[in-house]
């Protein structure tokens, strides 16, 4: 029996049960809901899609099962109009039914799935809005439980990350740790071959949530830290049913992005080969092309790859200047995102106990490189990481997201669609948009003045600058008076002959930005 469609629609993705069921906004989920086989094990016994169609635009999208006879195919419609459906079964009762419903504008808030730039090293959402990235890591807080999941939330609330990278597997202590149905007491007794809804139905609830908040969730697939449970050892045929699951479950909603492994090179089960076709039959499983990368712990992937579309890093030095991070963009030749650069905390290991400023330090450098980092904290009063923000979520307790937040609203000021590096092989040290917008990052440095010396050529052009001194730990912007000329210097820089420098106030973390006028 046809149950109907429901909407998960608008900003908060929030089922529509009710009402509007004939009508989907744009970039929200449309969810065919159908009634079909319960017994044997029908996530292997049972396959079921649907074609969506459009002016010529058609999209055949996996269906999954949700339990209790329960089949469901999700949709995320990428234009407005008119769409029709049909499903396709191994099943008569969920083979050839059809329907159709209206695509309509979205809604306040709702500015599509991320996507990479044209340029090739930067994001923005489908409708053309900018995703600066600031993002967090909190391993396994949607494993938590619902309270310790709502105090996470409240916190991203009045935070300033708009990505969360969070495990699907649990790797620290959890009260959801059970993917797949279990067979018995031990760690490894479950069964690969019969996944548990209901563990998949949390999961996206939390999925869901982060949409509300306009946080996206980075959802990292395998790991090597899951308490000995084996969820990342599994035998190809189980990698693939596992990863056609999640595809058809989550890959609808369009705040999601997908990680295959985080340390991926600690999994000794797993070669670089296994890791191409797994991402082979991932992409093959999501219709939507939700954004994809992997994490290493020392050895790179080749995120050149063509099925990479930005590469995910773990590597604290190469953000403590921005010619490291240029560097890792030059090799990688698409956005580079530091996720893990080493984190704030108190933690007994050298990878979580940096102070804030250094965190911070982080991602003004990566900033000027033309690449994004990431945050995350370890504050345990036993030390133990495990029980932090990094591990669970909860309360943040360190005192880097105030900075973060203002670096935000500097990269959200500044030019579309990103920053980029300026030269940085000449030891400029700047990033921005050439003869438009500057930012010259001090770091630790302590300078009393600048040498306002921008690189540019004869047939460049000779612009006027206004120009702000940035405190960057304080949050202050303070306008430097006047403006500057640019006049030839020499064969490879400008500057203003009767205004070469710009006083400073030789003290760390100290910031220039130049405004075209």
């Amino acid at each position: 029996m046809l149950k109907g469609a429901i909407v998960l629609g608008g900003a908060a993705a929030t089922p529509a049960l009710a009402a509007g069921r004939d009508r989907t906004e744009r970039w929200g989920v449309h969810e065919i809901v159908l009634s079909g086989p319960s017994t044997g094990n029908p996530i292997d016994d049972v396959t079921v899609s649907a074609a969506f169609e459009r002016d010529g635009n058609r999209l055949v999208v996996p269906g999954f099962y949700d339990g209790d006879g329960t089949y469901r195919i999700r949709f995320s419609p990428p234009d407005v109009g008119q769409w029709t459906w049909k499903t396709s079964s191994s099943s008569a009762a969920l083979n050839g039914r059809s329907g159709a419903f209206q695509c309509v504008a979205p809604s306040s808030g709702n500015h599509g799935p991320v996507r990479v730039t044209a340029d090739g090293y930067h994001f923005a959402y489908a409708d053309g809005t900018p995703f600066r990235q600031i993002g967090t890591t909190c391993y396994s807080w949607a494993l938590q439980s619902d309270a310790m999941c709502a105090q996470t939330l409240a916190t991203l609330r009045t935070a300033p990350f708009n990505k969360m990278r969070m495990c699907v597997f649990p790797n620290v202590p959890s009260v959801a740790t059970n993917p797949f149905v279990k067979t018995g007491p031990g760690l490894h007794d479950w069964d690969p071959k019969r996944i548990d809804p209901a563990f998949f139905r949390r999961f996206e609830d939390r999925i869901v949530r982060l949409g509300a908040l306009g946080i996206e969730a980075d959802i990292i697939l395998y790991h090597p830290y899951d308490e000995k449970r084996g969820y990342s050892d599994m035998s190809r045929a189980d990698d693939e049913r596992y990863l056609r699951y999640v595809a058809a479950r989550f890959g609808a909603f369009r705040n999601v992005w997908w990680s295959m492994g985080n340390e991926y090179d600690a999994i000794k089960t797993k070669t670089v080969a296994d890791w191409d076709h797994l991402f082979g039959v991932l992409q093959a499983a999501d219709p939507h092309d939700r954004l994809r990368s992997i994490h290493q712990i020392i050895v790179y992937y080749d995120h050149r790859k063509p099925w990479i579309t930005h590469a995910s890093v773990q590597n604290g030095s190469a953000v403590t200047d921005d010619v490291p991070a240029q560097l890792h963009r030059s090799f990688a030749l698409k956005p580079v995102i530091f996720d893990e650069v080493l984190y704030e905390g108190n933690s007994d290991k050298r990878w979580g106990r940096l102070d804030s400023q250094g965190l911070v330090d982080r991602f003004w450098h990566g900033l000027i490189g033309g690449t994004y980092v990431g945050h995350s904290e370890t504050f345990n009063p036993d030390r133990n990481a495990d029980f932090s923000w990094l591990g669970q979520g909860g309360k943040l307790v360190g005192t880097s997201a105030p900075r973060l937040a203002f670096l935000r609203k500097i990269m959200e000021a500044g030019p579309t669609p990103g920053i980029e590096p300026i030269q940085t092989w000449w030891g400029y040290h700047l990033g921005g948009k050439e003869f438009e917008y500057y930012l010259r990052y001090f770091g630790a440095d302590q300078p009393t003045e600048w040498a306002v010396n921008l690189p540019g050529r004869d047939k460049d052009p000779r612009n006027t600058y206004r120009a702000d001194i940035i405190d960057t730990w304080n949050m202050t912007v303070t306008p430097v008076e006047g403006t500057f000329r640019m006049a030839k210097r020499d064969a490879y820089e400008f500057h203003d002959p009767d205004r070469p420098t710009i006083k400073l106030p030789g003290k760390k973390w100290t910031a220039v930005r130049l405004v075209k006028v």
